[in-house]
């Protein structure tokens, strides 16, 4: 299913039109600043200079959280942004021809937030941050650059964000927080991780979840609500920007959360509980536990599901 593209909406319609309805969408034509037309290679190489940048380093193109085929390493960030450019590299951590990803993060990734204008404040001036919220909701604006055929993992965050492709071309394939069952999930990401040919054998249930996907450009803003899936690929180099910001009050959120990844606080301590409910039902034998078991499932569906979710 492709995603809608919308141009010229104001922060009034997507208020009113939009973000109520919880579904991505691509927005064109947005004022972002000068950033669009300013960050080429020599632009972004200069004007961060030598600072060290934390960086994934893969030899394949398809990064997985789950095993880690990746290492981090730290490179002067204009040195970084030149090998990111490169297809094949005269210099390199793994292979000749490496992938690598810059996903900013804060002073103390452990406890301070990424922030644009912190960590990259020279290019801050050339953006104009989307403020299509209250100024007290945003949570964090994330700086990242992607080599050529980098794959991202497929995940979720518990907050609302724009992706705001700055320079080059991405493709984002996306599912509802519905499909959550087939996603094969371990915590917020997918072991799927070929979404174009995945494994059947191994993940049959795969099949069901309703692919969308967009392709972005240059200026190009995806809309992406919280917990919905996405997968992402930069089909060229290039740079782009998360502003993810709260949409549920702000005491619900993880006080350690720095990534907005960390499932809400009620969440947590619902599948803990639920966890501590399952360890009781090993107390009994398996033709109870079974039958304890699927009445649980429906009382789980009957009072939390949604009915509107044909």
């Amino acid at each position: 299913v492709p995603v809608p593209r919308l141009a010229g909406v104001t922060r009034e319609q997507f208020l009113r039109d939009i973000y109520p309805r919880r579904k991505p969408v691509v927005l064109k034509g947005m004022e972002l600043g000068t950033c669009t037309t300013k960050w080429t290679l020599d632009y972004l190489s200069k004007a961060e200079g030598s600072k060290e940048v934390k960086i994934h380093v893969s030899a394949v193109p398809q990064m997985d959280f789950l095993s880690k085929n990746f290492v981090y390493r730290t490179l002067p960030f204009d040195v970084f942004v030149r090998r990111a450019a490169e297809v094949k590299h005269k210099e390199y951590f793994l292979s000749e021809d490496e992938k690598y990803y810059l996903r900013s993060v804060g002073e103390d990734a452990r406890k301070d937030i990424a922030d644009i204008r912190k960590q990259f404040p020279i290019l801050a001036e050339d953006v104009q941050l989307p403020e299509y919220f209250e100024k007290e909701q945003f949570f964090s604006s994330v700086f990242r650059i992607s080599s050529a055929g980098l794959q991202l993992w497929t995940h979720y965050d518990v907050m609302d964000n724009f992706l705001i492709q700055v320079t080059g071309k991405k493709r984002v394939v996306l599912y509802s927080p519905r499909d959550a069952p087939y996603l094969y999930l371990s915590g917020t990401k997918s072991e799927v991780l070929d979404v174009d040919n995945p494994d059947i054998e191994k993940y049959p249930l795969f099949v069901k979840a309703k692919r969308y996907q967009c392709f972005l450009e240059a200026g190009d803003v995806l809309f992406i609500p919280a917990l919905w899936f996405h997968n992402v690929i930069s089909e060229e180099f290039g740079v782009a920007l998360n502003v993810f910001w709260k949409h549920l009050p702000a005491e619900s959120y993880d006080k350690s959360d720095t990534y907005g990844n960390k499932d809400p606080t009620a969440a947590s301590r619902a599948i803990q509980i639920l966890d501590r409910a399952l360890k009781t039902l090993e107390e009994l034998p398996e033709e109870y536990r079974d039958f304890y078991a699927r009445r649980m499932v429906l009382r789980i569906q009957e009072k939390a599901y949604r009915d509107d979710y044909g």
